[in-house]
């Protein structure tokens, strides 16, 4: 008896699903061509003369250490990430600094100049080590 409640009922929700999607084709809702296609809405299309305006981002300011190469670190470590990644990292040994401005150059395409990199690896091996770092 309860197998035969499951087949009733499974075969109930099975036709009322059916009787659904019929009356959604009927509405005009589907085509029957495209089921399971997704549709972007239009683009709204601006006029030649728009103006936008969008508020500043509010990125929370890092307290980097003053120091030679600072200015270089705030140029170009900004382009790609925040110089708050500087101070979020635990301190790490000099050579590890150096490392990771070439990873950044060379790997991620960083395009720094050379002699502003030297100034980076020295201004953050000066300032961001097990020894140097102030917390």
């Amino acid at each position: 008896m309860q197998n035969r409640a499951r087949a009733i009922f499974i075969v109930t929700c099975s036709l009322a699903t059916a009787a659904v999607v019929y009356a959604e084709l009927k509405k005009g809702y589907y085509a029957p061509a495209e089921l399971g296609i997704l549709r972007q809405p239009a683009e709204i299309e601006s006029s030649p003369d728009s103006t936008f305006q969008v508020p500043a981002y509010p990125a929370p300011a890092a307290d980097l250490v003053q120091g030679d190469g600072l200015q270089e670190v705030q140029i170009y470590c900004n382009t790609c990430h925040s110089t708050r990644y500087i101070t979020m990292q635990p301190p790490l040994p000099p050579a590890t600094w150096e490392a990771e401005v070439n990873k950044m150059n060379k790997t991620f395409g960083a395009a720094i100049a050379e002699d502003s990199t030297r100034k980076i690896i020295v201004y953050l091996q000066t300032h961001y080590t097990p020894d140097t770092r102030k917390q």
